[in-house]
């Protein structure tokens, strides 16, 4: 064997060498220059030319889709920055992609297959860098007991179905992984800033389109979609006008997205920004509150004067004192005024909820509920009730059951058990986000900080009448605010430890 050994091995180094430096020449020095380039892409070419002649395009667009998946993946995995912007615009245009028909294309899956990556690749810099403190913290550990408790429940006896559960994990649990990914990978006021502009570049594009569905009309494919099922013309079909929804999945997501939108706005107002930046920021806030009105969410209503009361808490002076009741002054005659425009009716009607119809039904069914919830402490399982519910198990007990709400729909699928879970993670999240405002002393931060915990506020405020936190964008950008959170802390103790250290 040793002499097996000795006469093999300083042939292969001389091998490995000689091809090392051809390979180097070729790829790094000549670029697929001279005729052995030629030769290659010769061949290349004439096997595609043959496979697309026999098979037909279908190899052409596998070709291409290879060609961009590789440095893509590349990208994903060794540049986390890239990776998160193009992850976000995916959340953005996800669901008006499969409505414009790129349904055969499994975009939830991509999603899927990027966090993964995106997993991958922080573990491979953690194991490098050794820096998982970045990680650590009670938020973190309550997202962590969260995200388990949804992957335990695939195991929950009184589940009427498993696929239910691998359908509904993803939006609800395994996206809430990304929270790791942008803490770890977040790392510069710079990138933060970057994002920041992103979140209202698309918020302004989603309000644009939203108003032009509401002056211009609906797009061919639109329609379609809107009369391809009897049940999308009773919930967007009201009083003789339709509810818009933009880009989005649904009327309601749209809604909490130009109102938290608007929150970011008015909280980066706050910042140490010049004086026409201030006037953009405010001109879009009006703007996102003017177009959510178009969506005819009610539950959204509610959500600034609601966000506007912890505002004031927080910014407590004089002028924001004054700017709040004057606001809220505002909103009280608009919930009186007598209108026949059918958006401002129906904001009126979310003030007085005894009065509306759909509001006592949706106590009959959370009255007629709770003897299941109480013998069910971990629930019916994820994925019993909704669109799931209904393809997986249709004649379960909960599967024709209307949530509504997300707080409702956590208790009836993971029990009180996962409730008490849910509100303790979003109870750490805001108090550690407050506390962590009153300490940051960066004024450009602060105001980053503020817009974080308004948007998770409100978020967490609209979960109660509606499913805020279960569908594309706002499962992820939910949970980038909470990110941020402590992402806007970190950098500024750095900064404060970097001038200490100076002094």
């Amino acid at each position: 064997m040793d002499d097996f050994t000795l006469h093999i091995d300083p042939s292969n180094n001389r091998q490995k060498k000689t091809i090392g430096k051809i390979l180097r020449r070729f790829l790094l020095v000549e670029k697929f220059s001279g005729w052995w380039g030629f030769a290659i892409f010769f061949i290349i070419s004439s096997i595609l030319a043959y496979a697309i002649a026999e098979s037909g395009m279908k190899i052409a667009l596998m070709v291409i889709a290879f060609s961009v998946a590789l440095p893509v993946v590349y990208f994903l995995v060794v540049k986390p920055e890239f990776g998160i912007m193009v992850y976000l615009t995916l959340a953005y245009t996800i669901m008006w992609f499969l409505r414009y028909g790129v349904g055969g294309f499994p975009l939830g899956t991509l999603m899927d297959g990027m966090l993964a990556l995106f997993t991958l690749g922080m573990f491979m810099q953690i194991k490098q860098k050794q820096d998982f403190d970045l990680l650590k913290g009670k938020v973190s550990l309550m997202i962590f007991i969260w995200v388990s408790y949804t992957m335990m429940q695939v195991a929950n006896p009184a589940a009427e179905s498993r696929l239910a559960w691998v359908y509904t994990v993803r939006t609800v649990g395994l996206v809430t992984l990304m929270y790791f990914i942008f803490t770890y990978n977040i790392r510069t006021k710079q990138f933060i800033r970057i994002i920041l502009k992103w979140w209202i570049v698309w918020s302004f594009i989603n309000a644009c389109y939203a108003f032009k569905q509401e002056y211009f009309g609906f797009a061919d494919f639109e329609e379609q979609w809107l009369h391809s099922a009897p049940e999308l013309a009773s919930l967007l079909f009201l009083a003789g006008h339709w509810r818009k929804f933009s880009m989005f999945s649904d009327p309601v997501t749209f809604a909490y997205n130009m109102a938290t939108a608007s929150l970011l706005c008015m909280a980066l107002i706050t910042g140490p920004l010049k004086t026409y930046k201030k006037m953009i920021l405010g001109f879009l806030a009006v703007f996102f509150l003017y177009v959510m009105l178009f969506s005819g969410t009610r539950g959204a209503f509610p959500l600034v004067p609601a966000a506007f009361m912890l505002y004031a808490i927080l910014k407590f002076n004089r002028q924001i004192l004054v700017f709040t009741v004057g606001a809220l002054f505002f909103i009280v005659f608009l919930i009186f005024m007598p209108t026949s425009n059918q958006n401002i009716l129906r904001f009126q009607t979310a003030f007085r909820p005894n009065n509306d119809a759909s509001y006592k039904v949706r106590e009959m069914n959370q009255a007629r509920i709770k003897p299941y919830i109480y013998t069910h402490p971990i629930g019916g399982g994820l994925g019993a009730t909704g669109e799931w519910g209904i393809k997986f198990a249709p004649n379960s007990f909960l599967a024709h059951f209307p949530p509504d709400s997300g707080y409702v729909r956590t208790t009836v699928e993971l029990g009180w058990i996962g409730l008490f879970i849910f509100s303790y993670m979003i109870f750490t999240i805001l108090k550690t986000g407050v506390n962590s405002y009153y300490d940051i002393r960066d004024p450009e931060l602060k105001s980053y900080s503020l817009g974080m915990i308004l948007m998770v506020f409100t978020w967490n405020i609209g979960n109660f009448p509606q499913q805020a936190l279960v569908q594309y964008p706002s499962n992820v950008l939910f949970f980038l605010a909470v990110a941020l959170m402590g992402v806007i802390y970190r950098i500024d103790q750095q900064q404060n430890l970097a001038i200490n250290g100076k002094l």
